[in-house]
């Protein structure tokens, strides 16, 4: 089953943090926060602007994104969580480089 966000909404896939220490030590899943990074699953059409015209999201599907702690709705499809958030509820897009992507892989 497919969702479709209207206007400045996206849908956002939570991405699951590290439940490891960097010592080794593990968390388990109930002490452990939510993550409040997420990939972009989909996103709407733009936000409706007062004189009618409508402006195109900055986000693209694919892309990885920080939002805040409380932000956002969660709807469950196919059992799989998801978040459907306003474009303004997200802080900044993770833009990964080369160097930073060496680092993660490690």
């Amino acid at each position: 089953m497919q969702i479709r966000p209207l206007y400045d909404r996206i849908i956002v896939k939570r991405l699951d943090p590290l439940r490891q220490t960097a010592s080794g030590i593990v968390i388990p899943e109930t002490a452990a926060e939510k993550p409040e990074q997420g990939e972009v699953v989909a996103v709407g059409t733009g936000r409706l602007l007062q004189d009618g015209s409508v402006r195109p999201l900055q986000l693209k599907p694919g892309e990885r994104i920080l939002f805040g702690k409380y932000a956002g709705q969660t709807v469950k499809l196919d059992d799989q969580e998801l978040l459907v958030l306003r474009e303004e509820d997200v802080l900044g897009v993770i833009e990964t480089t080369s160097s930073t992507a060496t680092l993660m892989a490690a």
